[in-house]
């Protein structure tokens, strides 16, 4: 079976529009990296490095330096899918990260988030 095309996009490509969607709803850009420091391990160095470089999804969740355990507790629909239910590590995790930014997006606070207890 081939790979879904969103493994091979550059997370260049993708990271503005995660952003944008952000900031359309009032939230920011540093909330965003926040999001993606928490769920990846990435930190504001390792994301310029990954923006410069033109990593794709697969090589970027491939590669994060320290995927968040909790990322387990996020639930819901992202697409019509259950996000707990994605069987492909690689594709849960970008669905996680789709999941955070819609919830970021409609004014979650960012301990519900980071699913801070």
């Amino acid at each position: 079976m081939a790979k879904h095309r969103i493994y091979t996009m550059s997370f260049a490509r993708v990271y503005p529009l995660l952003v944008a969607k952000a900031e359309k709803k009032g939230r920011t850009k540093a909330e965003v990296d926040e999001i993606i420091f928490w769920l990846t391990g990435y930190d504001e160095d390792d994301l310029q490095i990954v923006l410069s470089n033109g990593t794709d999804f697969e090589t970027f969740f491939a590669k994060a330096p320290r995927l968040n355990p909790s990322r387990v507790l996020i639930k819901g629909v992202v697409c019509g899918v259950r996000v707990e239910e994605i069987e492909d590590p690689i594709m849960r995790n970008i669905r996680y990260l789709d999941k955070l930014i819609d919830e970021l997006a409609r004014g979650k606070a960012m301990d519900k988030i980071l699913r801070a207890e």
